[in-house]
């Protein structure tokens, strides 16, 4: 219930730290889609655009840009695009993070030159736009989609040490712009296969971390590479719950992030790079779903047979699964969807909340729901996770109360909390009144603690309302605040 604050109301506003402890996810997990449909090159497009971004509930979208060999910055028709952006995602109050990678396996920076120009290419983006202050180096250097050579004659990795010259040389022109930006590796493919000769030569990301772990380790290195490890945690198939994707092998999905911290301590602990503590960005999610017969005109080509997409509703069901699960682990930071729009062929990604017409699709509730849920600290209940809610705001009734009408207080949360409150005459313990119920977070939520009926004039005096506060899932610390004296009549 909103409040609408009583003639007798002052407004005293409490403004707490939250006391949960150190924990990436929660809620403050970065909840983001990456989607570069928002790049448009008519500034209304681009509003109209990020807008809905915002409304589905998305606090951050990520937009790729794609470095050619000779080029220290874009083209002056994406420069605009990136303009536009920046100015829509303002407008919104939306986080915008960048990823920078070569166009495919013929254009990978593997020389110095090449790598000077893809480090500057970066660097110029930042320090153009300084509203955007988080950049993603490369993408999926393990596959050889976007990585050539993966091995070396003999059979080692050979991605993994090209990679790291790159993502060195990027991290300190990026921080030598600002220190402010934060560098994220990695962006990694969730399988590979390990073995050459294959015809699809890709590495694994638990063979490539640790690869790159040796490398950092014996280039003797002595400043960090990356602020922040990304990867993309696809399940095996879209048709695979993400509570279900847990792998004995080097896959890493959604329900492997145990593997994922320990592979991440091996190849990094004891280094100035952190390992097991380094924030995780899961940088691409997406499931997709079939499309009906009424709008299957919109779309082209042919859906491979390794996709399996599911019903709308199953969709939502696992995208609050993905969410649930990143808000429960510890070091993940953000975790972003993959996408708003459905794209357009077949081949390509239908995982979209949203047709390709615009349409929204069934599980567009359910999504909008978990991200709110998430920030509200009750999408999932997590082992060790323990959340106090910070006040934000508290209006107490205040002075000499006259009648028997009920007293009424104004409670705003940084999370969802469970309150008690108490009516108690100064001096005693025991409540003359008490009132229980929960407040949505970020919701100015009234709280009436009605006076008990029939008692004589003579309980007249000063009292007090003690106001007991707790999250109502993953409890943490009580709050207690207590009011100023209050003269009733």
């Amino acid at each position: 219930m909103r409040f609408a604050p009583p003639a007798l109301a002052a407004v005293a506003a409490v403004l707490l730290a939250c006391a949960a402890p150190a924990h990436a996810g929660g809620p403050s997990l970065v909840l983001g889609v990456n989607e570069t449909a928002v790049k448009r090159q008519s500034l209304s497009e681009a509003r109209a655009r990020m807008a809905i971004v915002r409304l589905i509930g998305f606090d951050t979208v990520r937009i790729n840009t794609t470095w050619w060999p000779g080029e220290t910055e874009p083209d002056a028709a994406e420069v605009q695009e990136f303009r536009n952006v920046v100015a829509a995602a303002q407008l919104n109050g939306i986080r915008v993070v960048v990823a920078v990678y070569n166009h495919g396996n013929r254009t990978t920076p593997l020389s110095e030159e090449y790598r000077t120009e893809f480090a500057e290419y970066a660097a110029w983006i930042v320090r153009t736009f300084p509203y955007i202050r988080e950049v993603i180096v490369g993408n999926e250097p393990n596959l050889n989609r976007f990585w050539m050579p993966q091995f070396t004659e003999d059979g080692g990795n050979a991605a993994a040490p090209a990679y790291l010259e790159l993502l060195a040389q990027t991290y300190d022109r990026l921080k030598a712009v600002s220190p402010s930006v934060t560098v994220i590796g990695g962006a990694l493919a969730p399988r590979g296969t390990d073995r050459p000769g294959t015809n699809r030569d890709t590495h694994s990301p638990v063979k490539f971390l640790r690869d790159l772990g040796a490398a950092y380790r014996t280039s003797g290195r002595t400043r960090p590479i990356m602020d922040q490890l990304s990867i993309h945690p696809y399940g095996d198939s879209s048709s695979q719950p993400p509570n279900r994707s847990r792998h004995p092998g080097t896959t890493v999905g959604l329900a492997d992030y145990a593997k994922l911290v320990r592979v991440l301590g091996e190849a990094f602990d004891g280094t100035r790079q952190r390992g097991s503590t380094l924030p995780i960005v899961y940088g691409e999610f997406g499931v997709e779903t079939r499309i009906p017969r009424a709008r299957q005109h919109l779309y082209s080509g042919a859906e491979p047979a390794r996709t399996r997409p599911v019903d709308e509703q199953t969709q939502g069901r696992f995208y609050r699964q993905a969410i649930g699960l990143a808000f429960c682990q510890p070091t993940v930071r953000a975790l972003m969807l993959f996408h708003v729009w459905d794209e357009p062929l077949l081949p390509g990604w239908q995982s979209g909340v949203y047709y390709v017409d615009g349409r929204p699709k069934a599980s567009l509730p359910a999504v909008r729901q978990a991200l709110a849920e998430s920030r509200r600290g009750v999408v999932r209940r997590c082992p060790g996770l323990a959340l106090t809610p910070a006040v934000e705001r508290l209006v107490w009734p205040r002075g000499r109360i006259t009648g028997r009408a009920p007293l009424r207080l104004g409670l705003r949360c940084s999370i969802d909390c469970a309150y008690t409150a108490h009516l108690v005459r100064v001096g005693q313990r025991t409540p003359v009144a008490v009132a229980r119920g929960q407040a949505v977070g970020k919701v100015l939520t009234s709280v009436v603690l009605r006076r008990p009926q029939g008692q004589p004039r003579t309980n007249a005096g000063r009292y007090v309302v003690r106001l007991f506060l707790a999250a109502p899932v993953n409890r943490g610390r009580t709050v207690v605040r207590t009011s100023p004296p209050l003269n009733l009549g």
